[in-house]
């Protein structure tokens, strides 16, 4: 049996897998709000907690996002099951956003919040993690699959 939608399944694993690894380096190598510059004053690592969404919105809400998590995850799983095969940018995309949420909802589930550590801080930017960018980038990979996207012949009728 082939699996349908397979680029789907390899982009949520590795999505998955890359942002688990990462916070498991993170909470394994150093102390809660502990920061490591990697470019003084652009780039650091600092270890930080989150019982917001991505980029710190919605901060407090860890028992709403924690079923949107779970809520988001079985949709794109049932639609890469029971739904058409998607081309290559929307099973990109799809497939990044469920990594994504699937390991931020985990650690809602698990530890109550999410585990950030990407500081840009030239920017001024909120903490994040490895999951918030896969969900960003999965964002970015469904405009270009939209932009991709041509009328059918039944479409354009007269």
């Amino acid at each position: 049996m082939r699996l349908k939608n397979r680029l789907f399944w390899i982009a949520a694993f590795i999505a998955f897998f890359l942002d688990q690894i990462t916070k498991y380096w993170v909470v394994q190598t150093f102390s809660l709000g502990q920061t490591l510059p990697l470019f003084a004053g652009i780039f650091h690592f600092t270890y930080v907690t989150n019982t917001g969404a991505a980029f710190s919105l919605l901060s407090g809400k860890v028992e709403w996002l924690r079923w949107l998590s779970l809520g988001v995850s079985l949709v794109l799983i049932a639609l890469a099951l029971f739904g058409p095969t998607l081309n290559l940018w929307d099973q990109l995309g799809y497939g990044l956003i469920l990594g994504g949420a699937m390991g931020n909802g985990i650690d809602r589930f698990v530890l109550g919040y999410v585990v950030d550590f990407l500081d840009f801080r030239l920017i001024n930017f909120a903490v994040f993690n490895v999951a918030d960018s896969f969900i960003s980038i999965g964002i970015v990979c469904l405009l270009i699959a939209s932009f991709q996207k041509t009328p059918t012949s039944t479409d354009r009728s007269h």
